[in-house]
Protein backbone atom coordinates (compact mmCIF):
# COMPACT_ATOMS: atom_id res chain seq x y z
CA UNK A 1 0.00 0.00 0.00
CA UNK A 2 1.16 3.50 -0.26
CA UNK A 3 1.49 5.58 2.49
CA UNK A 4 3.70 8.58 1.27
CA UNK A 5 1.22 11.08 2.01
CA UNK A 6 0.89 10.25 5.73
CA UNK A 7 3.60 12.36 7.00
CA UNK A 8 3.52 15.43 4.58
CA UNK A 9 0.29 16.55 3.85
CA UNK A 10 -1.15 19.76 6.26
CA UNK A 11 -4.94 18.63 6.48
CA UNK A 12 -4.19 15.60 8.78
CA UNK A 13 -2.82 17.95 11.23
CA UNK A 14 -3.80 17.28 14.59
CA UNK A 15 -4.83 13.75 13.60
CA UNK A 16 -1.90 11.70 15.26
CA UNK A 17 -2.40 13.16 18.81
CA UNK A 18 -2.19 10.23 21.07
CA UNK A 19 -5.71 9.70 22.55
CA UNK A 20 -5.64 7.47 26.07
CA UNK A 21 -7.54 3.86 25.82
CA UNK A 22 -11.39 4.49 26.40
CA UNK A 23 -12.65 2.05 29.23
CA UNK A 24 -16.12 0.70 30.47
CA UNK A 25 -18.95 1.08 27.77
CA UNK A 26 -16.95 4.31 26.40
CA UNK A 27 -15.10 1.62 24.85
CA UNK A 28 -18.04 0.75 22.48
CA UNK A 29 -19.35 3.86 21.75
CA UNK A 30 -19.04 5.38 18.41
CA UNK A 31 -15.27 6.79 17.67
CA UNK A 32 -15.29 9.95 16.96
CA UNK A 33 -11.90 10.99 16.66
CA UNK A 34 -11.74 11.68 12.80
CA UNK A 35 -14.15 14.46 13.71
CA UNK A 36 -11.26 16.38 15.29
CA UNK A 37 -9.30 16.51 11.79
CA UNK A 38 -10.99 20.16 10.47
CA UNK A 39 -10.94 18.80 6.91
CA UNK A 40 -12.74 15.62 7.68
CA UNK A 41 -15.31 17.21 9.42
CA UNK A 42 -16.45 19.67 6.68
CA UNK A 43 -17.07 16.42 4.37
CA UNK A 44 -18.67 14.76 6.82
CA UNK A 45 -20.44 17.45 7.82
CA UNK A 46 -21.55 17.94 4.21
CA UNK A 47 -22.80 14.14 4.23
CA UNK A 48 -25.35 14.94 6.96
CA UNK A 49 -26.80 17.68 4.98
CA UNK A 50 -27.10 15.21 1.69
CA UNK A 51 -28.28 12.26 3.68
CA UNK A 52 -31.33 13.27 4.33
CA UNK A 53 -32.02 15.67 1.61
CA UNK A 54 -31.57 13.57 -0.82
CA UNK A 55 -34.11 10.88 0.35
CA UNK A 56 -36.67 13.63 0.33
CA UNK A 57 -35.90 13.63 -3.52
CA UNK A 58 -35.90 9.95 -3.80
CA UNK A 59 -39.20 9.93 -1.77
CA UNK A 60 -40.55 12.54 -4.28
CA UNK A 61 -39.50 11.04 -7.79
CA UNK A 62 -41.31 8.30 -7.57
CA UNK A 63 -44.32 9.28 -5.33
CA UNK A 64 -44.91 11.83 -8.27
CA UNK A 65 -44.24 9.59 -11.17
CA UNK A 66 -47.22 7.43 -9.70
CA UNK A 67 -49.42 10.51 -9.10
CA UNK A 68 -48.58 11.02 -13.01
CA UNK A 69 -49.44 7.49 -13.90
CA UNK A 70 -51.37 5.73 -11.58
CA UNK A 71 -48.79 3.01 -12.45
CA UNK A 72 -46.27 1.24 -10.16
CA UNK A 73 -44.33 -0.17 -13.44
CA UNK A 74 -43.62 3.08 -14.49
CA UNK A 75 -41.77 3.63 -11.11
CA UNK A 76 -39.95 0.72 -11.29
CA UNK A 77 -38.77 2.04 -15.03
CA UNK A 78 -37.96 4.66 -13.66
CA UNK A 79 -35.60 3.29 -10.88
CA UNK A 80 -33.92 1.33 -13.96
CA UNK A 81 -33.36 4.96 -15.69
CA UNK A 82 -31.37 5.37 -13.11
CA UNK A 83 -29.25 2.83 -12.74
CA UNK A 84 -27.59 2.95 -16.21
CA UNK A 85 -26.27 6.28 -16.08
CA UNK A 86 -24.83 5.60 -12.08
CA UNK A 87 -23.20 2.76 -13.56
CA UNK A 88 -21.34 4.34 -16.49
CA UNK A 89 -20.77 7.50 -14.41
CA UNK A 90 -19.40 6.18 -11.27
CA UNK A 91 -16.54 3.90 -13.20
CA UNK A 92 -16.10 7.44 -15.56
CA UNK A 93 -15.88 9.24 -12.22
CA UNK A 94 -13.17 7.15 -10.44
CA UNK A 95 -11.09 7.01 -12.95
CA UNK A 96 -11.39 11.12 -13.18
CA UNK A 97 -11.05 10.97 -9.33
CA UNK A 98 -7.35 9.73 -9.81
CA UNK A 99 -6.34 12.17 -12.25
CA UNK A 100 -7.73 15.76 -11.19
CA UNK A 101 -7.73 17.43 -7.56
CA UNK A 102 -11.12 15.65 -6.05
CA UNK A 103 -12.01 18.78 -4.29
CA UNK A 104 -12.68 20.51 -7.63
CA UNK A 105 -14.24 17.70 -8.84
CA UNK A 106 -16.73 17.70 -5.70
CA UNK A 107 -17.59 20.81 -6.54
CA UNK A 108 -18.47 20.73 -9.51
CA UNK A 109 -20.60 17.75 -9.15
CA UNK A 110 -21.94 19.05 -5.95
CA UNK A 111 -23.35 21.66 -7.72
CA UNK A 112 -24.76 19.84 -10.86
CA UNK A 113 -26.84 18.11 -8.72
CA UNK A 114 -27.77 21.28 -7.21
CA UNK A 115 -29.16 22.26 -10.44
CA UNK A 116 -30.92 19.37 -10.62
CA UNK A 117 -32.82 19.68 -7.87
CA UNK A 118 -33.75 22.87 -8.74
CA UNK A 119 -34.81 21.70 -12.19
CA UNK A 120 -37.11 19.04 -10.45
CA UNK A 121 -38.60 22.04 -8.30
CA UNK A 122 -39.31 23.76 -11.40
CA UNK A 123 -40.92 20.94 -13.46
CA UNK A 124 -42.99 19.98 -9.88
CA UNK A 125 -44.44 23.66 -9.33
CA UNK A 126 -45.05 24.44 -12.62
CA UNK A 127 -47.50 21.87 -12.80
CA UNK A 128 -45.85 20.23 -15.72
CA UNK A 129 -46.69 16.46 -15.45
CA UNK A 130 -44.54 14.68 -17.70
CA UNK A 131 -42.64 11.55 -16.93
CA UNK A 132 -40.16 11.42 -19.59
CA UNK A 133 -39.04 14.86 -18.45
CA UNK A 134 -38.81 13.01 -15.07
CA UNK A 135 -37.09 10.23 -16.11
CA UNK A 136 -34.17 11.96 -18.04
CA UNK A 137 -33.52 14.55 -14.60
CA UNK A 138 -32.98 11.60 -12.93
CA UNK A 139 -30.79 10.04 -15.02
CA UNK A 140 -28.51 13.52 -14.84
CA UNK A 141 -28.74 13.41 -11.58
CA UNK A 142 -27.77 10.26 -11.10
CA UNK A 143 -24.72 10.88 -13.24
CA UNK A 144 -23.68 13.70 -11.43
CA UNK A 145 -23.69 11.34 -8.08
CA UNK A 146 -21.50 8.57 -10.40
CA UNK A 147 -18.97 11.27 -10.76
CA UNK A 148 -19.44 12.52 -7.04
CA UNK A 149 -19.31 9.52 -4.90
CA UNK A 150 -15.90 7.65 -5.97
CA UNK A 151 -14.15 11.46 -5.24
CA UNK A 152 -15.45 11.69 -2.24
CA UNK A 153 -14.66 8.47 -0.78
CA UNK A 154 -11.47 8.33 -2.18
CA UNK A 155 -10.67 11.48 -0.58
CA UNK A 156 -11.12 10.17 3.13
CA UNK A 157 -7.73 8.30 3.10
CA UNK A 158 -6.21 11.33 2.31
CA UNK A 159 -8.17 13.13 5.18
CA UNK A 160 -7.37 10.77 8.07
CA UNK A 161 -4.60 8.62 9.33
CA UNK A 162 -4.59 4.67 8.24
CA UNK A 163 -5.98 3.56 11.61
CA UNK A 164 -8.89 6.19 11.84
CA UNK A 165 -10.47 4.50 8.86
CA UNK A 166 -12.56 2.24 9.65
CA UNK A 167 -13.79 4.68 12.58
CA UNK A 168 -14.22 7.62 9.72
CA UNK A 169 -16.65 4.74 7.50
CA UNK A 170 -18.43 4.47 10.40
CA UNK A 171 -18.89 7.53 10.74
CA UNK A 172 -20.35 8.49 6.97
CA UNK A 173 -22.07 4.98 6.92
CA UNK A 174 -23.92 6.12 10.33
CA UNK A 175 -25.05 8.97 8.92
CA UNK A 176 -26.04 7.79 5.47
CA UNK A 177 -28.48 4.75 7.19
CA UNK A 178 -29.47 7.68 9.63
CA UNK A 179 -30.52 9.38 6.34
CA UNK A 180 -32.43 6.51 5.22
CA UNK A 181 -34.56 6.06 8.12
CA UNK A 182 -35.22 9.59 8.79
CA UNK A 183 -35.64 11.22 5.09
CA UNK A 184 -38.39 9.06 4.26
CA UNK A 185 -40.58 9.56 7.50
CA UNK A 186 -39.92 13.23 6.73
CA UNK A 187 -41.11 13.32 3.28
CA UNK A 188 -44.15 11.43 5.08
CA UNK A 189 -44.66 14.21 7.70
CA UNK A 190 -43.95 17.15 5.10
CA UNK A 191 -45.67 16.28 1.94
CA UNK A 192 -49.52 16.65 3.01
CA UNK A 193 -48.29 19.99 4.79
CA UNK A 194 -45.97 21.87 2.35
CA UNK A 195 -46.60 19.82 -0.79
CA UNK A 196 -44.38 17.62 -3.17
CA UNK A 197 -42.55 20.02 -5.22
CA UNK A 198 -40.91 21.69 -2.44
CA UNK A 199 -39.38 18.58 -1.41
CA UNK A 200 -37.11 19.22 -4.27
CA UNK A 201 -36.59 23.15 -2.93
CA UNK A 202 -35.13 21.72 0.44
CA UNK A 203 -32.90 19.39 -1.56
CA UNK A 204 -31.54 21.91 -3.82
CA UNK A 205 -31.08 24.52 -0.67
CA UNK A 206 -29.41 21.69 1.54
CA UNK A 207 -26.60 21.44 -1.47
CA UNK A 208 -26.14 25.07 -1.04
CA UNK A 209 -24.77 24.00 2.21
CA UNK A 210 -22.30 21.42 0.70
CA UNK A 211 -21.50 23.15 -1.51
CA UNK A 212 -19.72 25.55 1.43
CA UNK A 213 -18.45 22.80 3.11
CA UNK A 214 -17.00 21.28 0.25
CA UNK A 215 -15.35 24.60 -0.36
CA UNK A 216 -13.47 24.85 2.51
CA UNK A 217 -11.93 21.32 2.03
CA UNK A 218 -8.21 21.32 1.37
CA UNK A 219 -6.72 20.99 -2.31
CA UNK A 220 -6.49 17.18 -3.08
CA UNK A 221 -4.73 16.60 -6.58
CA UNK A 222 -3.05 13.58 -7.63
CA UNK A 223 0.39 12.70 -5.45
CA UNK A 224 3.65 14.00 -7.52
CA UNK A 225 4.34 10.43 -7.14
CA UNK A 226 1.07 9.60 -10.02
CA UNK A 227 1.63 9.40 -13.61
CA UNK A 228 0.18 11.98 -15.41
CA UNK A 229 -3.16 10.51 -17.53
CA UNK A 230 -6.20 11.25 -19.15
CA UNK A 231 -9.68 9.52 -17.91
CA UNK A 232 -10.47 7.25 -20.41
CA UNK A 233 -11.58 3.72 -20.92
CA UNK A 234 -8.23 2.56 -20.74
CA UNK A 235 -7.56 3.77 -17.10
CA UNK A 236 -11.49 2.36 -16.41
CA UNK A 237 -9.93 -1.22 -17.29
CA UNK A 238 -6.70 -0.47 -15.76
CA UNK A 239 -8.66 -0.57 -12.37
CA UNK A 240 -9.98 -3.40 -13.30
CA UNK A 241 -6.91 -5.74 -13.73
CA UNK A 242 -6.07 -3.52 -10.12
CA UNK A 243 -8.72 -5.32 -8.62
CA UNK A 244 -8.02 -8.76 -10.54
CA UNK A 245 -4.36 -8.66 -9.15
CA UNK A 246 -5.56 -7.90 -5.56
CA UNK A 247 -7.12 -10.69 -4.25
CA UNK A 248 -8.38 -8.96 -1.41
CA UNK A 249 -10.06 -5.91 -3.14
CA UNK A 250 -11.35 -8.79 -5.18
CA UNK A 251 -13.15 -11.10 -2.50
CA UNK A 252 -14.35 -7.85 -0.80
CA UNK A 253 -16.24 -6.65 -3.71
CA UNK A 254 -17.56 -10.79 -3.69
CA UNK A 255 -17.95 -10.47 -0.14
CA UNK A 256 -20.94 -7.49 -0.61
CA UNK A 257 -22.48 -9.21 -3.99
CA UNK A 258 -22.53 -12.45 -2.12
CA UNK A 259 -24.30 -10.85 0.41
CA UNK A 260 -26.37 -8.40 -1.46
CA UNK A 261 -28.00 -10.50 -4.54
CA UNK A 262 -27.85 -13.73 -2.50
CA UNK A 263 -29.42 -12.11 0.74
CA UNK A 264 -31.09 -8.83 0.05
CA UNK A 265 -34.88 -9.83 0.43
CA UNK A 266 -37.02 -6.36 0.43
CA UNK A 267 -38.62 -6.88 -3.07
CA UNK A 268 -40.48 -9.90 -0.57
CA UNK A 269 -41.38 -7.32 2.15
CA UNK A 270 -44.66 -6.00 0.65
CA UNK A 271 -45.61 -10.12 -0.09
CA UNK A 272 -45.04 -10.60 3.18
CA UNK A 273 -46.45 -8.02 5.23
CA UNK A 274 -49.78 -8.85 2.76
CA UNK A 275 -49.95 -12.51 3.54
CA UNK A 276 -47.10 -13.77 6.55
CA UNK A 277 -47.66 -10.77 9.03
CA UNK A 278 -51.13 -9.79 7.69
CA UNK A 279 -52.44 -10.19 11.64
CA UNK A 280 -50.58 -7.50 12.84
CA UNK A 281 -51.63 -4.59 10.39
CA UNK A 282 -50.48 -4.73 6.20
CA UNK A 283 -49.42 -1.10 6.86
CA UNK A 284 -47.42 -1.41 10.22
CA UNK A 285 -45.74 -4.55 9.07
CA UNK A 286 -44.03 -3.56 5.73
CA UNK A 287 -42.96 -0.28 7.43
CA UNK A 288 -41.25 -1.71 10.10
CA UNK A 289 -39.69 -4.18 7.33
CA UNK A 290 -38.55 -1.66 5.44
CA UNK A 291 -36.98 0.38 8.64
CA UNK A 292 -35.35 -2.73 10.34
CA UNK A 293 -32.38 -3.13 8.24
CA UNK A 294 -31.45 0.76 8.42
CA UNK A 295 -32.21 1.07 12.23
CA UNK A 296 -29.92 -1.97 12.79
CA UNK A 297 -27.07 0.02 10.82
CA UNK A 298 -27.33 2.69 12.23
CA UNK A 299 -27.09 0.93 15.92
CA UNK A 300 -24.21 -0.71 14.74
CA UNK A 301 -22.17 2.51 13.72
CA UNK A 302 -23.16 3.74 17.32
CA UNK A 303 -21.67 0.92 18.69
CA UNK A 304 -18.43 1.09 16.36
CA UNK A 305 -16.57 2.30 18.88
CA UNK A 306 -14.07 -1.26 19.07
CA UNK A 307 -13.66 -1.23 15.00
CA UNK A 308 -10.60 0.91 15.15
CA UNK A 309 -8.46 -1.44 17.58
CA UNK A 310 -9.31 -4.64 15.16
CA UNK A 311 -6.61 -5.40 13.12
CA UNK A 312 -8.08 -8.53 10.71
CA UNK A 313 -10.15 -6.36 8.63
CA UNK A 314 -10.62 -9.43 6.74
CA UNK A 315 -12.44 -11.42 8.98
CA UNK A 316 -14.77 -8.89 10.38
CA UNK A 317 -16.25 -8.76 6.81
CA UNK A 318 -16.30 -12.58 6.36
CA UNK A 319 -18.11 -12.87 10.03
CA UNK A 320 -19.95 -9.70 9.34
CA UNK A 321 -21.27 -11.63 5.91
CA UNK A 322 -21.94 -15.14 7.55
CA UNK A 323 -24.08 -12.96 10.37
CA UNK A 324 -26.18 -11.64 7.62
CA UNK A 325 -26.82 -14.31 6.26
CA UNK A 326 -27.78 -16.44 9.45
CA UNK A 327 -30.14 -13.57 10.04
CA UNK A 328 -32.21 -13.06 7.04
CA UNK A 329 -32.65 -17.20 7.31
CA UNK A 330 -34.30 -16.69 10.58
CA UNK A 331 -36.19 -14.02 9.20
CA UNK A 332 -37.76 -16.19 6.73
CA UNK A 333 -38.09 -19.30 9.33
CA UNK A 334 -40.00 -17.23 11.68
CA UNK A 335 -44.09 -16.04 11.50
CA UNK A 336 -43.83 -13.28 14.26
CA UNK A 337 -43.34 -10.12 13.01
CA UNK A 338 -41.69 -8.47 16.41
CA UNK A 339 -38.69 -11.53 15.99
CA UNK A 340 -38.74 -10.60 11.87
CA UNK A 341 -37.53 -7.04 13.14
CA UNK A 342 -35.45 -8.50 15.35
CA UNK A 343 -33.73 -10.59 12.81
CA UNK A 344 -33.35 -8.04 10.50
CA UNK A 345 -32.04 -5.10 12.89
CA UNK A 346 -29.36 -8.23 13.66
CA UNK A 347 -29.02 -8.32 9.61
CA UNK A 348 -28.47 -4.08 9.78
CA UNK A 349 -26.45 -4.56 12.14
CA UNK A 350 -23.64 -7.20 10.34
CA UNK A 351 -24.19 -5.24 7.30
CA UNK A 352 -22.64 -1.63 9.05
CA UNK A 353 -19.69 -3.87 9.91
CA UNK A 354 -19.40 -5.33 6.32
CA UNK A 355 -19.73 -1.83 5.11
CA UNK A 356 -17.00 -0.44 6.82
CA UNK A 357 -14.43 -3.08 7.06
CA UNK A 358 -15.21 -3.35 3.53
CA UNK A 359 -14.64 0.21 3.05
CA UNK A 360 -11.15 0.33 5.02
CA UNK A 361 -10.10 -2.10 3.04
CA UNK A 362 -10.64 -0.61 -0.16
CA UNK A 363 -9.01 2.94 1.33
CA UNK A 364 -5.67 1.33 3.22
CA UNK A 365 -4.94 -1.54 0.35
CA UNK A 366 -4.94 0.29 -2.48
CA UNK A 367 -2.65 2.93 -3.65
CA UNK A 368 -4.22 7.08 -4.08
CA UNK A 369 -3.42 6.80 -7.79
CA UNK A 370 -6.23 3.81 -7.93
CA UNK A 371 -8.38 4.69 -4.73
CA UNK A 372 -10.45 6.25 -7.17
CA UNK A 373 -11.18 3.66 -9.30
CA UNK A 374 -11.90 1.45 -6.87
CA UNK A 375 -14.57 3.74 -5.11
CA UNK A 376 -15.62 3.83 -8.69
CA UNK A 377 -16.38 -0.32 -9.03
CA UNK A 378 -17.49 0.30 -5.06
CA UNK A 379 -20.65 2.28 -5.87
CA UNK A 380 -21.42 0.15 -9.00
CA UNK A 381 -21.51 -3.10 -7.06
CA UNK A 382 -23.63 -1.51 -3.70
CA UNK A 383 -25.84 0.03 -6.35
CA UNK A 384 -26.54 -2.52 -8.66
CA UNK A 385 -26.08 -5.63 -6.23
CA UNK A 386 -29.87 -5.02 -4.38
CA UNK A 387 -31.27 -4.23 -7.53
CA UNK A 388 -30.07 -7.70 -9.20
CA UNK A 389 -31.62 -9.09 -5.62
CA UNK A 390 -35.21 -7.43 -6.29
CA UNK A 391 -35.02 -9.50 -9.62
CA UNK A 392 -33.64 -12.42 -8.25
CA UNK A 393 -35.80 -12.71 -4.79
CA UNK A 394 -39.18 -11.48 -6.78
CA UNK A 395 -38.94 -14.71 -9.28
CA UNK A 396 -37.98 -16.99 -6.30
CA UNK A 397 -40.93 -15.84 -4.26
CA UNK A 398 -43.27 -16.28 -7.25
CA UNK A 399 -42.20 -19.79 -7.86
CA UNK A 400 -41.44 -20.97 -3.94
CA UNK A 401 -42.82 -18.91 -1.99
CA UNK A 402 -41.84 -15.84 0.09
CA UNK A 403 -40.50 -17.23 3.20
CA UNK A 404 -38.73 -20.44 1.72
CA UNK A 405 -37.29 -17.49 -0.71
CA UNK A 406 -35.64 -15.26 1.92
CA UNK A 407 -34.36 -18.96 4.37
CA UNK A 408 -32.68 -20.31 1.43
CA UNK A 409 -31.21 -17.06 0.30
CA UNK A 410 -29.85 -16.52 3.92
CA UNK A 411 -28.12 -20.11 3.51
CA UNK A 412 -26.85 -19.63 0.37
CA UNK A 413 -25.01 -16.46 1.77
CA UNK A 414 -23.66 -18.24 4.54
CA UNK A 415 -22.70 -21.17 2.37
CA UNK A 416 -21.19 -19.25 -0.38
CA UNK A 417 -18.94 -16.99 1.69
CA UNK A 418 -17.88 -19.37 3.87
CA UNK A 419 -16.70 -21.61 0.97
CA UNK A 420 -15.20 -18.68 -0.77
CA UNK A 421 -13.49 -17.77 2.31
CA UNK A 422 -11.63 -21.05 3.17
CA UNK A 423 -11.03 -21.70 -0.63
CA UNK A 424 -9.59 -18.54 -1.08
CA UNK A 425 -7.21 -17.27 1.85
CA UNK A 426 -6.33 -13.83 1.11
CA UNK A 427 -9.16 -12.03 2.61
CA UNK A 428 -8.84 -13.78 5.67
CA UNK A 429 -5.10 -13.32 5.74
CA UNK A 430 -6.05 -9.55 5.30
CA UNK A 431 -5.22 -7.45 8.71
CA UNK A 432 -3.57 -4.13 9.10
Amino acid sequence: MDTSESSTEPEKAGADKVTPPRRGWRRWAMDTRPLRIPAYRRLWSSTIVTAVGSQLTAVAVPKQIYDITGSSAWVGAASLAGLLPLVVFALWGGAVADTMDRRKLLLVTNSGIAVTSVLFWLQAATGLGSVAVLMVLLAVQQAFWGLNAPARNASIARLVPEEQLPAASALGSTVMQTGQVVGPLLAGVLIPVIGLPELYLIDALALCLTLWAVYRLPSLPPLASAVARRAGVREIVAGFRYIAAHKVLLLSFLADIIAMVLGMPRALFPQLASQTYAAYDEGLALGLLFAAIPIGAVLGGLLSGTFSRVRRHGWMVIGAVVVWGAAVAGFGLTDSLWLAVAFLAVAGIADMVSMVFRGAILLSAATDEMRGRMQGVFIVVVAGGPRLADVLHGTAGSAFGARTAVAGGGLLVVAVMLGLAFAVPALRRYRV
